[in-house]
């Protein structure tokens, strides 16, 4: 074995490393070695309006003769650490929680989110000052033969990007399905971050479905992030409009995009376990993600 280390491309957005990342992720995800940065939630930060694009230089790279066998990255901003490894590099881990301590921490603070019971990552975080926390991601997965049929209330409709999106209505329900404050700001700059968030190569337009109410707003959507030959789907992101709440559209956008990509080959929907409304839609957990901090 000859690993060599490296450091990420400074360059934004779809480059050659964001590529061979992606392919790592795949591989250790189809071998089982599961991570918390999943390929699609890799997808999903690549392109993401809160990332912080000047400190992609940070993110660590390990190679074996030009294979990816390990990453230490941040999803968005500096300050939590996604350690991935190569189980045939296990004895590394201990390495990667190091080089996240001194390299991703913002003004010394950070998060790593790390597997339960990996006892080399979890002695490698005691050993360089982390200490586990009450907090934690519960992976969870939804059999899509099991989503049983469901109707939309009367004048609601379902659309997606293949039908043709309009990016002012996908930027209101994001904006007012993740809670912010005032009325949706619709300006060039705010428009073009959203289609920026929508940009990745790997999306496929069918499976980013919204329910468009009778007055014609977009009040529920989900993405779902499939790759042809896998049996697995992720869903990133969920947002539902508050005044239109308790109705059941959630849940039924969710059904929908899954139903679509039952019909590509995908068997199950993965998630994190974040709101009681997963586990009442038929999430099940499966393994969990304890975040650890820097004390």
């Amino acid at each position: 074995m000859a690993v060599t280390f490296r450091n990420y491309s400074p360059e934004p957005f779809f480059t050659e490393d964001y590529k061979k990342v992606r392919e790592f992720l795949i591989r250790i995800d189809s071998e089982k070695m599961t991570s918390r940065m999943s390929w699609s939630t890799w997808e999903w930060a690549v392109t993401h309006g809160g990332r912080d694009q000047n400190n992609l230089d940070k993110i660590g790279l390990w190679e074996d003769n030009g294979t990816l066998i390990a990453i230490a990255t941040y999803e968005c901003p500096l300050g939590e650490a996604f350690l991935c490894v190569d189980e045939a590099y296990a004895y590394m881990k201990p390495e990667l929680v190091a080089y996240a301590k001194e390299n991703l921490h913002d003004n010394g603070k950070l998060i790593l989110s790390l597997p339960d019971g990996d006892y080399d990552f979890m002695q490698g975080a005691m050993a360089q000052g982390f200490c586990p926390t009450m907090s934690n991601d519960r992976i969870a997965l939804l059999d899509i033969d099991s989503i049983p049929p469901i109707t939309l209330p009367e004048g609601f409709s379902f659309v997606s990007m293949a039908d043709g999106w309009d990016w002012h209505q996908y930027n209101r329900v994001m904006w007012r399905g993740f809670d912010h404050e005032g009325k949706p700001p619709y300006d060039d700059e705010t428009i073009a971050m959203r289609k920026q968030m929508m940009s990745s190569p790997m999306i496929i337009p069918e499976l980013a479905v919204a329910i468009k109410a009778p007055d014609g707003n977009f009040v529920s959507h989900c993405c779902m992030w499939y790759r042809p030959g896998s049996i697995d789907c992720d869903l990133e992101p969920l947002a539902t409009d508050p005044d239109y709440r308790r109705m059941g559209l959630g849940k039924a956008v969710v059904y929908e995009a899954a139903r679509r990509c039952g019909k590509l080959g995908a068997k199950h929907v993965s998630w994190a376990l974040s709101q009681p409304f997963y586990c009442k839609v038929g999430f099940y957990p499966t393994h969990t993600y304890t975040y650890w901090e820097l004390v």
